[in-house]
């Protein structure tokens, strides 16, 4: 039998997800973007953390443009929107998602590392957005998520040129959060989501939930949610250990 689109293991708290299309750069076809759909539609409830990986030196290539090239403007219309249906689970979803990048990661593989809420970098990660070279647009959600991270105008020139970041650019720019050695991504990943997979649950939740949305607010409006959400917090079972273990001067036991 052939190996799955998307190998999933699950270790404690934590599940590692692997794109594996290696013939192709992992590149993103409907059946491995149903995949993830499928994941992140349906965790495992023991889960906190996610690891998303690719195979055979890299992270993900893109769209699978074999299957892009035969869409009419209707279809192409809907499996954008499938896209950012998909995105939004990876990012709203309620698990903290970390990637672990190398070598390609380039238009709808920036994509999903732009949904994503940890990201790491090897030497040889590339970033791209060349789909203006190619006489297309994005349509996973670039817009919203990598133009954010970078601003509209870098991204602008950055689809106009079809100019590729390295990793320690990316890191400057914020597509990375960190710059490792070569074959040390998936190591630094492992010990950062054992690291989240010790917050609080709901701490972690309202963390994954609440800034991006506020940092969509006016001023007023989000220091009014960040008070409610705060408020929340505080309440909590959870919130009642971390300050008693800080005073106590040990590790807490969150639930």
């Amino acid at each position: 039998m052939s190996e799955p689109m998307l190998k999933v293991s699950v270790d404690g708290t934590i599940a590692t997800l692997t794109m594996n299309r290696p013939d192709k750069r992992n590149a993103m076809c409907e059946a491995l973007l149903g995949d993830l759909d499928t994941f992140f539609s349906n965790p495992p409830k023991e889960v906190r953390v996610v690891i998303i990986t690719g195979t055979g030196g890299h992270y993900c290539s893109g769209l699978d443009l074999s299957e892009h090239v035969h869409r009419s403007a209707e279809e192409n219309l809907y499996h954008s929107r499938a896209w950012h249906g998909v995105m939004e689970k990876i990012q709203f979803g309620g698990l903290a998602v970390v990637s672990a990048m190398f070598g390609a990661v380039i238009g709808g593989g920036l994509e999903i590392a732009a949904a994503t809420h940890v990201r790491i970098a090897e030497p040889s990660t590339i970033f791209q957005l060349p789909e203006g070279r190619r006489g297309i647009f994005v349509g996973g959600g670039a817009t919203a998520r990598v133009g954010r991270l970078i601003g509209a105008d870098r991204m602008t020139e950055m689809m106009l040129t079809g100019r590729k970041y390295n990793a320690d650019e990316g890191l400057a720019l914020g597509l990375a959060h960190y710059a490792v050695g070569e074959g040390e991504a998936l190591e630094q990943a492992q010990q950062l989501a054992g690291k989240i997979s010790r917050n609080a649950p709901l701490s972690n939740y309202m963390m994954i939930q609440s800034v991006s949305r506020i940092n969509d607010m006016s001023q007023s409006d989000g220091l009014f949610t960040e008070s409610l959400v705060a408020a929340m917090s505080q309440t909590t079972p959870d919130a009642e250990e971390g300050l008693k273990a800080f005073l106590e001067k040990r590790a807490p036991k969150f639930r």
